[in-house]
């Protein structure tokens, strides 16, 4: 029994090693290609040789000369806050940082009871370094064939084709084919062009990805698109009316769109117009002479008599029911000087609309209902130019349009610092970038004509444009962790632009608590259900973002927070006001109305005034170098 045992037992092993041995000769194929390598993309890398300056720096201390710490930079000029604290670490940079000029007078030329550090120049020397840079991977871009559009109106006669052009920055490499996905069917195109015919699409549009393959063995980034396309008239009334044009109105949000310019901000939004375009408040004329306006500006006209530009001696009070403030009298005679003053900054708000796509009467309008053209400074409050710039507002501008503060923090900070964003900056020199463009867009100048350097006034127009484009995005960021939906699935392009203003005005706490309370009580993200719920302190912004949007556009002016009625708060200061010059009394003469639209009659009525008692509250005061 053993014996057959035994032999069961090794028929049993031969069976299973044969049985193996043919599930591995059958299952061979399969087993190479889990072990053949997967081709790998290949990498778009070069390496460059950088060639540099390298300067050595030597922190001693006054008191024994003694070589605490050595550094090499690559610039010239002595070492910066960062370039320490990274050398020497912390302890010895905050010495250094207390470390205050040496009076030699004070220590009798001994330079040993200086106190702190100092810096030694050690050397210099020419080296060079092997830097590994990545090349450019291949871009698609976005257009329509097909449409003679109007600029914003994207209005098209015929239903158009949209149009992919992919290109290849590497030399002798080319686009084999654009793929994509649209309408969820999917797409192939060989070469660099592909046409996609188009049809009608619903009001919020269809998503579109796309992306390029290059003969180098990688492809492009793969972008999306979202695409509208709306019927116009009554050619396609099943009933036959038929009688009007045929017209199309076709939109393209993507980053990669190379048609006409798209909305402001609807591409950070991803959300598109009214048909038709924006409002009027939310366009751009066609020249800057169409932002002509007339309005008497009570506020204007008391600066303008303070600084000795309008003669106002023959009214009571000369002309001034304040300090700051034209009485009705003054706001009659200064009249013609306040027109001319107020259509001075149309050409550079034109030309910052043209660069930056902000709407140019928004930020007419917004600068008439800020400062009414009064591009000053109040000492007390730190409101500066014409949008009335605060240090919380420089803020917002450079933490949320990377772009500007890129450009505008090497002004400010070494390279080095900026490069790390200005959200991780330290809070030092956060206070430094935002104090110091606070005083850039001030244009408050005592030694100018009137007490103000027009040029910097002209200036400070683009930086007012960023900001509007920054508090777009807060206020995108904003809904989108509120509901946990694009901005575009809860709310208007109307809508979001009046949330931005009152984002611009209160501020991200005050707007995102009421919007809060309407997404909890389910009501839609419009203005007209989120304004209602803003805490009483922050009422104001109603007033503001209602004047400036619904009521008369902006252009009539109402107080900004530091405008007082009657006797002003005693630690007002004002910058910028000089000693009046009496000049010959202004003659008021009729002024033109806008040629493209309607406009208002000038009459000497003072509108807005006296207004209502605001209540001024002081911004948070900026730190300076």
């Amino acid at each position: 029994m053993k014996t057959m045992r035994r032999l069961l037992s090794f028929a049993a092993l031969l069976t299973l090693i044969l049985v193996l041995m043919g599930s591995v000769g059958q299952g061979s194929p399969a087993v190479r290609a889990q072990t053949e390598p997967t081709p790998e993309t290949p990498v778009r890398k070069t390496t460059l040789t950088v060639h540099y300056t390298a300067y050595e720096w030597w922190l001693a201390r006054w008191s024994d000369n003694d070589i605490v710490c050595r550094m090499v930079v690559e610039h010239e000029g002595l070492p910066i806050s960062g370039e320490v604290l990274t050398f020497c670490g912390t302890a010895i940079h905050k010495i250094w940082l207390k470390t205050t000029p040496c009076d030699l007078n004070a220590v009798g030329n001994d330079y040993s009871k200086c106190p702190g550090m100092y810096f030694h120049a050690a050397g210099s020397w020419q080296a060079s370094r092997e830097v590994e840079v990545e090349l450019p991977l291949p871009a698609v871009w976005v257009s329509l064939d097909g449409c003679n559009e109007e600029p914003g109106q994207n209005r098209c006669e015929k239903m158009p084709t949209l149009r992919l052009t992919a290109e290849e920055p590497l030399p002798n490499e080319t686009i084999i084919s654009i793929s994509g996905i649209f309408n969820e069917e999917p797409f192939s195109c060989a070469g660099s062009t592909c046409l996609i015919p188009l049809q009608a699409t619903s009001s919020q549009g269809t998503e579109m990805e796309f992306w390029a393959e290059s003969s180098f063995g990688d492809s492009s980034e793969r972008y999306t698109a979202l695409v509208r396309v709306q019927p116009w008239g009554d050619f396609m009334d099943p009933e036959g009316g038929g009688g009007g044009p045929q017209l199309w109105y076709a939109d393209v949000l993507s980053s990669q769109w190379r048609g006409g310019a798209l909305a402001t901000c609807s591409d950070i939004w991803q959300v598109f117009p009214d048909i038709g375009g924006p409002p009027a408040w939310l366009s751009s004329p066609a020249g800057p002479e169409e932002l002509y306006s007339s309005y008497s500006l009570y506020f204007l006209a008391g600066m303008l008599i303070q600084n000795g530009q309008v003669d106002a001696s023959t009214c009571p009070d000369n002309g001034l029911s304040a300090a700051t403030i034209a009485n009705e009298c003054g706001v009659d005679v200064a009249y013609d000087a306040v027109v001319a003053w107020q259509n001075q900054f149309d050409r550079e708000i034109f030309q910052v609309a043209q660069d930056l796509g902000v709407p140019a009467q928004l930020l007419k309008n917004v600068f008439s209902r800020e400062s009414q053209f009064w591009p000053g400074i109040y000492k007390t409050y730190k409101e500066a130019g014409l949008g009335q710039l605060t240090a919380n507002g420089a803020d917002a501008v450079l933490l949320w349009n990377p772009d500007f503060y890129a450009q505008f923090c090497p002004l400010v900070l070494h390279i080095t610092r900026c490069e790390l964003g200005f959200g991780n900056l330290e809070v030092e020199e956060q206070e430094m970038l935002s104090g110091a463009l606070v005083r850039k867009v001030n244009a408050s100048c005592p030694d100018c004509p009137v007490g103000i350097d027009i040029s910097q006034a002209n200036f400070s127009v683009r930086v007012f444009a960023e900001g509007l484009l920054a508090n777009c995005q807060q206020v995108g960021r904003l809904i989108t962790n509120i509901t946990r939906y694009s901005p575009r699935q809860v709310s208007s392009y109307v809508d979001l632009w009046q949330f931005t203003l009152a984002n611009y005005n209160a501020g991200p706490g005050c707007l995102s608590e009421a919007i809060k309370e309407a997404w909890k009580a389910a009501e839609p993200l419009g203005w007209a259900h989120v304004a209602p719920r803003l805490d009483p302190a922050c009422q104001k912004a109603v007033d503001y973002v209602n004047d400036i949007s619904q009521v008369l556009g902006g252009i009539t002016p109402t107080p900004t927070s530091w405008v007082y009625q009657g006797t002003p708060v005693p630690a007002l200061t004002i910058v910028g006001v000089r000693t009046p010059t009496p000049l010959p009394t202004a003659t008021r003469t009729p002024s033109p109305t806008n040629t493209p639209g309607p406009s208002p009659t000038p009459t000497a009525t003072t509108i807005g005034y006296p207004g209502t008692t605001p209540t001024a509250g002081p911004s948070t005061t900026p730190g300076y170098p």
